[in-house]
């Protein structure tokens, strides 16, 4: 049965898709099955992997709100044990009617029950926000992964965050919490990153990832190319640290 994970941060701009794809990506190289769902409408998960949006059958969308049955949407790549639900712009129009529908909370977890044993992991990509696409995904979810800039106000926005799972776990899902915090485009040589990285190492000594995403060319190069970066580089800093980080996540959960 598969474990499911929300790769999640209301702030933009912090590699939360970039480290979505490529620790799903990393986990189909491992030798896991894997299953990327992406659940921002920006849909750069869904082109990160190569797949064009403006010809998609079936997305997210439909399947969130009740329209199609999430096995009609799943999409092979062209990467080992990679699969993905892919998205779109419609799925901008979504939130409001699960705002509007009572019990939508629970509408990707149903559906994801139909497939979980397909799968060794589920990674969700979720949009920058705390809103009810994100809400899908924490209720789903068996753990949280937060990718965070090592930088004063993502630690502020971190303990927004923890306190929307705390909702979450006491609302909807009792068994959510964070499995790490992950941090990105982390350069050691400025002193306001390791103040930072000193920082949470106090608070959150335990959910820290070991491994930092440095800032990297090819890690920026690779999307453009609709390829996670091992396969646009595999001998980059990105694409070793990204496997790094897929095997501790593994030995994490």
């Amino acid at each position: 049965m598969a474990k499911i994970l929300a790769f999640a941060n209301q702030k933009g701009g912090v590699g939360k898709t970039t480290s979505a794809v490529n620790v799903a990506a990393s986990l189909g190289i491992i030798g896991k099955k894997t299953l990327i769902i992406d659940l921002d409408p920006q849909g750069n998960a869904t082109s990160g992997v190569g797949i064009p949006k403006r010809s998609l059958k079936g997305t997210v969308k439909e399947v969130l709100c009740g329209e199609n049955d999430i096995k009609n949407v799943i999409l092979s790549t062209n990467f080992k044990n990679l699969d993905i639900i892919p998205t779109n712009v419609s799925l901008s129009g979504a939130e409001f009617d699960l705002y509007n529908d009572e019990g939508s909370e629970y509408n990707l977890k149903d559906a994801l029950d139909k497939i979980k044993d397909d799968y060794d992991y589920v990674i969700i990509d979720c949009p920058p926000s705390l809103g009810m696409l994100t809400i899908n995904a924490f209720v789903a979810s068996d753990g949280i992964v937060v990718p965070m800039q090592a930088e004063f106000y993502a630690v502020e926005g971190l303990s927004q965050l923890i306190s929307t799972t705390k909702r979450v776990k006491k609302l909807y899902n009792e068994d959510l919490n964070i499995t790490g915090i992950l941090i990105t485009m982390y350069n050691k040589r400025l002193l306001l990153s390791m103040q930072v990285m000193d920082e949470l190492q106090k608070y959150y000594p335990d959910k820290l990832f070991s491994t930092c995403i440095s800032r990297n060319v090819k890690l920026s190069e690779a999307p453009g190319f609709g390829k996670p970066v091992y396969y646009h580089d595999k001998h980059s800093k990105g694409a070793n640290e990204y496997l790094d980080i897929a095997h501790e996540l593994i030995s994490r959960i």
